[in-house]
């Protein structure tokens, strides 16, 4: 039987389910009635959460110049669909926590998922016009499906990691899914983005930042994220020579309006910051 991405994520509810706190603050940025104060009540009411997010807001991510003592200042200052995107980011790694493999470091995924998010967020900045909270979550889902893959998939996924090592022409690992699969990661990351009712930018960046041409309604988020994802790489590898990492699809410099200049501060700024984001979001 041939199975597709959509049947992937079809039974994942039971193995992954989004936190409550992040699905209230997600409902009330919905309704176009709420306040500041509604949201600040919800995540008040989670005392992990609330230490989480003030940790954050008081972090050199945002480097405000006054520190932020309480759960409504976060909210105001940072605004509120940020906040929901935060809140978004700070859950997905505590709900894949009960999704085993055996194939990679839970470790190095995050620390690749938060090096994209980081160098994502720098992007959007350079780029202008473009939410450097959202990117900066798109970044750290980008790979998702992956996770998802490893778990359901354990033979087939392994295959295609084989495929990749043993490939002295430089497969990257979407193709290689593609080829043993049928489907690859991302869009089994935009499946899950889909079921799981993510904003539409999410899943279009999520889905599409291997081919950013087949990104319809946000092609310069997604080409920031595609971008974001080979900074990351290089970041993780210490290198600013692109022969090290796979190339960049030109349509994204077009696309964003960025140049090749862009790499090497980007790199440096997300090896700088990863450490201390690492202890926000996955300690």
């Amino acid at each position: 039987m041939t199975i597709s991405a959509s049947d992937l994520v079809q039974d994942i509810g039971g193995l992954i389910t989004l936190p409550d706190v992040y699905l209230r603050i997600n409902r009330i940025v919905d309704d176009p009635d709420s306040m500041i104060e509604d949201i600040a009540k919800v995540i008040s009411q989670d005392p992990s959460f609330t230490v989480r997010l003030l940790k954050i807001a008081n972090s050199a991510l945002y480097s405000f110049p006054s520190s932020v003592n309480t759960v409504s200042r976060a909210v105001t200052i940072i605004g509120t669909s940020q906040i929901r995107n935060l809140a978004l980011s700070m859950s997905v790694a505590k709900s894949f926590d009960g999704l085993p493999n055996d194939l990679v470091s839970m470790e190095n995924f995050w620390k690749h998922s938060l090096l994209c998010a980081l160098s994502a967020r720098i992007l959007a900045r350079q780029a202008g016009r473009c939410d450097p909270e959202a990117l900066f979550t798109a970044g750290l889902l980008h790979d998702i499906g992956e996770l998802i893959i490893f778990n359901k998939l354990p033979g087939p996924a392994k295959e295609a990691l084989t495929l990749v090592l043993d490939n002295v022409d430089e497969l990257p690992v979407n193709e290689a899914e593609h080829q043993i699969i049928g489907f690859d990661h991302a869009d089994v990351g935009g499946e899950l983005a889909r079921q799981w009712k993510l904003p539409p930018l999410l899943e279009e960046c999520i889905a599409h930042h291997h081919h950013i041409e087949n990104a319809k309604h946000y092609p310069r988020e997604t080409a920031l994220i595609h971008i974001a994802n080979v900074f990351s790489q290089m970041a993780e590898l210490d290198t600013l020579d692109p022969s090290d990492v796979p190339p960049i699809d030109p349509l994204a410099w077009e696309l964003t309006g960025l140049t090749e200049e862009s790499m090497e501060p980007t790199v440096r700024e997300a090896q700088a910051e990863i450490i201390e984001v690492t202890q926000l979001f996955l300690a």
